[in-house]
Order: C-alpha cells, then structure tokens, then sequence
C-alpha cells in the first residue's frame, strides 16, 4: 500500500489535548502548506488561561497517578507499550506531520517515527537503571544522593522535526516521572496532538501528557514563565532561546536544557574518502533542504581536493526528486514558508553582492509551493552572510585551506557550536583536531546522527544549554539532594 495520499482528504484534530482529549480552543494562526501554498487549516492560540489548565491537569495527574512513585518498571513498560502503538499507527502519524511540515511521507515511516518509538524505548529503559547513589563518608556517617522527578516540564519543540522533536522531549520526562505541557509549532502541531492521544490508549495515564497549541509570544511565554512548571527544555532557534531565557529569569528562576542554532563545518582533507565526503555533505544540507540545526552548511576543504569534491558534489545535487510532502516518491523538501525562503534568497542575494560565486541553485524552483534549489556558493570569506548567519536552508558555502591551522581557523565560529564534521584518513589527525573543534558534537568521516540515542546532542557558545538524548537527557530530568545520615 503507497503511503501517499490527498492532502485534501485528511481529517486533521482540532483543539488543544488536556487530560485524555482534544478541548475547544480559541483564535487561530492561518496555515499553509509548505508543498502547494494553500491555506488548509488554523492552529488556535492557548492563552494564559488554557495553559494554566493544563499545567493543574497535569499536577493532579502526578498525584492520583503517583507516577514518579510507581515501581520503576510499571512506567518502564507503559512506555513501551506507547513505542508500540506508535509503530502500529506510524502511516496515521506520517500523514498528519507530511501535510503540515517539510518532511516527506515516504521518509518518515521508517525514519523519523521508527527512530521515535526507538528513542522513547532508549529512555523507558532507564527508570529502573538509573537513581541515587551512596557515597563514602567516615565510618560514623551514611552519605546518598537522592534523585527524584521534577514534576512538571514545561516543552517547546520546532517545525523541522515535529514528531521526533517531541520523543526527544517527552521520553526523558516521563521515563524520570514527569508529568509534561509541551507546545509544538503553530506550524507542524498535527502529528505531535496525536501522538499525546496515542499515550493515553497505551495506559500512560491521562494528563500526563498535556499539548498546548499557540505561538511563542502568547503561548510559549505562559509555559516557560508559569510557576508551577518546574524545569523548560526548547529546541529552536538561538534567537527564541534567548528570549526563553529572559522570561524565566524574569518569572522565576528555574532549570532549562536548551538546543538552539548552528552553523556547522564540514572540513574535509585531501587524503579523505572524497566520493565518501561528497555523499555525507551532499546529504547534510540537502536533507530535509537544509532546515536542521546540525546542517552541515560549510564546508571547508583543502584546496588540491576541492575540484574533485565539488564536482562529486554537484553531480549529486542534479539527482534530487523535489515534491509534495504526501507524495511517497519526493526525496526533496520544501521551505517551511515562504517567509522563510524569502530570507533564505536574501542571504544568498546580499551574500554575491558581496562577492560570493554561484555554483548552482540560488533561486527558487518553478514548483507550487516554496522550493529552494540546493546552492552552492564560492569565492566567500569570513564576513559573508552566508558564512555568519544560520541560513536554515539548502546553503553549502565553500572555503578551501592550504594548512591545518588555517583549516582550524575557518572553522571556528564566533557565535555557534553545535555541530562539526571532519574527513580524513589519518587517525592521529582526526584525534588531534577533533579535541580542538568547539562543537558538541563531532562526527568523523560521516555527518549526521546514527540511532546510536546514547550519544547525547547539545551545543557549545550560543548553540545551547545542556544535552538532548542520551543518558544527560534523563538525568536533566531528575533533581538531586545530598543526605548525611548520622549513625
């Protein structure tokens, strides 16, 4: 059976879900979708009010659940069973997050919800493996560390990856015994409502999982400044996590785990795989056209291999199939809007103003909706916009180097430190460098993250606070308090 379908047929949810359904909701943002331009739906807006609703729902679910109280394996295996029914329902899920977002059916099944489910499984299996500690002390004193939940989380996720972003979210909080409200974009909230629905026919008890619907002014400033919402963990941009920081420090001191922008190099040298090189960078920034956070968007290659790479680079690019979202054969995406390739073609346009070279791309494609064609741009240097700002599009910008510490420098970024990526084949080499390049996460001759969920992800500089996935993301969501027990 093909997993593409009429936009037009779907039956998309409607309202916000608190407690174990979908509530009435008021004021609705205009939607359209990013593979025709059509206007198709309203995303209602969740005031003060609401929120505040569904954060009392949620703290009287931990109370008459005792969720954080249960033996760790009963929310072990509720969460299981919760991976389960996403896999079971994964053509429902794919279709409502295909119609709303940038992601094609046909790569979501076994990709972004496969790798859901398998991310709440990683995180399930840590609520009976992880906990306090004794510590050693003088004979005449017991020391432990204890760790308990938070008790509600507050969560924001982005529209690039909607489903995968709230499993990011969602599978740590309650595997640690959280109860969470969790606002996805005004842009992509379809998949993320029914997946909160698909939690309570699991068994997790209802109210646990709390979605609001609105923007970040109205709706993301209630969450993140309410005083009953304990710790806030936001994926999104640099801009929007400075702003998130502002208002809890302005509401309320509280902890937050934030995953924000990039500007990613790829550095690769001339004894490296370069057929190798020029898939791994190809697909880091035609993948999902560029709108990741750990888009590899400059690349940075030694100048006696630079022809080949680009060459190889180029051929790869004239093979990508653009389309509809719901059609099951589109290998590339569209622009979440078309405000957003409005600023994609404006960096693009300021950045050959200034000096840049044209490689390919550069313009929009002569399709319905907002397509950018893949783009590569040469002859730049430091200053480029391209090279500064976080594009969040189909941008390559391309440097070549003679020496390594010239290598080291283009690749230091004065604001971002999310990603890096670095070719060669020389072990010492990629050792050496990968201990001198200020990301959180380096990939060596590869880009992009494996299903290996232990690795935790997280920036350096401005590129975020604290980690997602991996064992930091449970324990973020635990507290600790020392105990001296005198015997």
């Amino acid at each position: 059976m093909s997993l593409s379908f009429d936009p037009d047929s779907l039956t998309l949810p409607v309202g916000h879900f608190i407690g174990d359904r979908l509530v009435a909701a008021e004021g609705m943002i205009p939607m359209k979708r990013p593979s025709d331009g059509k206007n198709y739906a309203g995303c209602p807006v969740a005031d003060a009010d609401v929120v505040d609703q569904a954060v009392q729902t949620a703290k009287s679910a931990l109370k008459t659940s005792n969720w954080g109280g249960l033996r760790p394996r009963e929310r072990l295996n509720l969460l299981h069973r919760w991976a389960d029914l996403i896999e079971q329902e994964a053509e429902t899920l794919a279709r409502l997050e295909a119609i709303s977002s940038t992601r094609p059916v046909g790569q979501l099944v076994s990709g972004d919800i496969a790798v859901s489910a398998e991310q709440i499984r990683f995180f399930a299996e840590f609520a009976d493996k992880e906990g306090g500690e004794l510590v050693p002390t003088d004979d005449g004193n017991l020391g432990m560390i204890m760790t308990e939940p938070y008790g509600v989380v507050g969560a924001i996720t982005p529209w690039n990856f909607p489903i995968n972003m709230a499993a990011w979210k969602l599978g740590p909080a309650l595997a640690a015994g959280n109860a969470v409200v969790l606002k996805p974009s005004e842009m992509t909230p379809f998949s993320t409502l029914y997946l909160a629905e698909l939690a309570v026919r699991a068994g997790i008890p209802a109210g646990l999982i709390n979605i609001v619907l609105g923007d970040g002014m109205t709706t993301g400033n209630a969450i993140t400044g309410h005083p009953d919402i304990a710790k806030v963990s936001f994926t999104g941009s640099t801009r929007a996590g400075s702003a998130i920081m502002e208002n809890i420090a302005r509401t309320g001191i509280k902890p937050m785990t934030l995953e924000l922008g990039g500007k990613s190099p790829q550095i690769v040298f001339a004894d490296a795989d370069i057929e190798k090189a020029a898939a791994a960078v190809t697909a880091s920034i035609t993948s999902n056209a560029g709108q990741a956070c750990v888009a590899g968007s400059r690349l940075i290659v030694e100048k006696n291999a630079s022809a080949r790479l680009i060459e190889a680079i180029l051929k790869r690019m004239k093979t990508i199939v653009p389309g509809p979202t719901w059609d099951a054969a589109s290998q590339y995406s569209p622009i979440i809007s078309d405000r957003q390739r409005q600023r994609i073609d404006d960096i693009v346009t300021a950045s050959v103003a200034a000096g840049a070279e044209r490689l390919t791309g550069g313009s929009s494609m002569d399709l319905p909706g907002y397509f950018y064609a893949p783009t590569l741009l040469t002859g730049i240097d430091q200053t480029s916009p391209a090279v500064v700002e976080e594009i969040f599009g189909p941008v390559l910008t391309i440097q070549t180097f003679e020496e390594e510490e010239e290598a080291m420098a283009l690749a230091d970024h004065p604001s971002y430190g999310l990603a890096a990526g670095l070719f060669t084949s020389d072990l010492s080499r990629a050792i050496r460098l990968t201990r001198r390049l200020q990301a959180g996460t380096i990939w060596v001759n590869r880009y992009g993250r494996s299903r290996d969920h232990i690795l935790p992800t997280g920036g350096y500089k401005q590129s975020g606070i604290g980690k997602d996935l991996g064992r930091e993301a449970f324990q973020a969501n635990r507290k600790s308090k020392s105990v001296l027990i005198s015997l």
